[in-house]
């Protein structure tokens, strides 16, 4: 039984930037990834090699693709039981630009859910 669930972060306009930077990817590549996210969805919480955590609640999963020459990242946060799939990204270059849009991203759901617990609130009374 998953203990999270793996869930696509969507943009305010409506785009799922993980969903398709897996479906840029190779089939076994996007095989490889979608093993490592379930492997954090049924084993939560995981650590290293597969995951850790990287800074302001956003975390990383890592799998290696193209035949084990290159490091991918899969960046989430955890919330409410909801496995938030932020960024995905290959390779070195760029990783500190990648991190600073999960952030970013994470921080807009966490604001975008604090908007909808408090009106959730307001109308249950």
């Amino acid at each position: 039984m998953k203990r999270v669930v793996a869930k696509f972060f969507v943009t305010a306009e409506g785009a799922e930037p993980v969903k398709e930077w897996l479906k840029s990817l190779d089939k076994a590549d996007r095989h490889r990834v979608g093993a490592d996210i379930a492997t954090v969805e049924f084993g939560w919480p995981v650590g290293m090699p597969t995951c850790r955590p990287i800074r302001d609640g956003v975390r990383e999963v890592r799998s290696s693709i193209k035949d084990g020459n290159v490091e991918a990242r899969t960046y989430f946060g955890i919330d409410d039981g909801i496995m938030l799939l932020l960024h995905g990204e290959e390779g070195k270059d760029g990783q500190q630009e990648a991190i600073k849009l999960a952030v970013k991203r994470w921080k807009e759901h966490l604001e975008r859910s604090k908007r909808l617990r408090k009106f959730e609130k307001r109308t249950k009374k």
